[in-house]
């Protein structure tokens, strides 16, 4: 059995995977196989797949879905993982030619079970770092923000320790619940070795804009109220409880249960303080959703 699942969730973007593909073709090490989650494509992204397959010198799985946004396809993926380590590597981005081997070596010199897995630094296509590098051996996604730290980072976690945590819930009629409410269910229990090496090469597709932000919040008011309520009930921190006690209150509003705002929350009386700022978020929220579509319109 190979070490590392590599997985992509993918959705209409068969012009980008090619590169993902690509870049796999090119590792120096081949102790991966990767699994690709097709969440509904209506391109042309199972043809080219195939055609990968039968000429891959590493195995490739294919599964296709219907489609439930990023963090369905991220549980069907899980699911069917069963390597020691899984890394998603998503459908616009692709890796540095040696990102396999210094994974691998990495985890075998240093295996842990105290550890959750590695976290490493992605870089753009320039090779410029993203955010900071890490000053420690090992720390939790949560710390290294909460101290500073900037930038996206790629995470290779242990396979048994992500089945230890339940799927993303699956909301009807919404297709968002942020990935890092899994992660932040890790950070309670493990760290995370660092690994100041370049994991990933991301290219930010320009479709991810700030005004898709506030389409997300008030499309998916269930999967906002999930992961802010998650966070509250682990007793964060002043600022980000404050912060997110305002979010939790726009997203309950956006969701028309505004009589349960109070009694559902973990953290009621700040959700009482910061009441007015969570009504104003909701009202900036609707406001730049709905303008924006008039100026569709026009």
């Amino acid at each position: 059995m190979k070490t590392l699942t590599i997985f992509t969730p993918t959705y209409n973007r068969a012009h980008t995977l090619t590169r993902t593909y690509q870049s796999l073709s090119a590792q120096t090490c081949k102790d991966f196989e990767w699994l690709i989650i097709d969440d509904g494509s209506t391109d042309n992204t199972s043809e080219i797949v195939k055609q990968w397959i039968s000429e891959a010198d590493f195995k490739i799985r294919y599964i296709h879905q219907e489609n439930q946004g990023m963090h369905g396809a991220h549980n069907t993926a899980y699911r069917n993982i069963t390597t020691e380590l899984n890394t998603c590597i998503d459908s616009d981005d692709y890796m540095p030619i040696d990102a396999v081997e210094n994974i691998v070596s990495f985890w075998n010199k240093n295996r842990n079970n105290k550890y959750a897995g590695i976290v490493g630094l992605d870089i753009t296509r320039t090779g410029e770092n993203i955010g900071s590098p890490f000053k420690v051996k090992a720390t939790t996604l949560t710390d290294y923000y909460d101290l500073g730290g900037k930038g996206d980072k790629k995470i290779v976690y242990r396979t048994d320790i992500i089945h230890k945590y339940p799927d993303y819930p699956i909301f009807k009629n919404e297709k968002y619940v942020s990935l890092a409410s899994k992660y932040f269910l890790i950070d309670q229990d493990f760290k995370l070795l660092t690994l100041n090496k370049p994991l990933v090469i991301v290219e930010y597709q320009y479709d991810g804009s700030s005004i898709n932000m506030y389409r997300q919040y008030w499309n998916n008011p269930q999967g906002f109220i999930y992961d802010r309520k998650l966070v509250l009930s682990h007793n964060p921190k002043f600022k980000k409880k404050i912060k997110y006690c305002i979010h939790y209150i726009s997203s309950k509003l956006i969701a028309q249960e505004r009589f349960s705002i109070i009694s559902d929350s973990p953290k009621p009386i700040t959700t009482l303080l910061v009441y007015p700022l969570g009504y104003l978020l909701y009202y900036y929220i609707k406001y730049k959703v709905h303008n924006n579509k008039k100026m569709n319109i026009k």
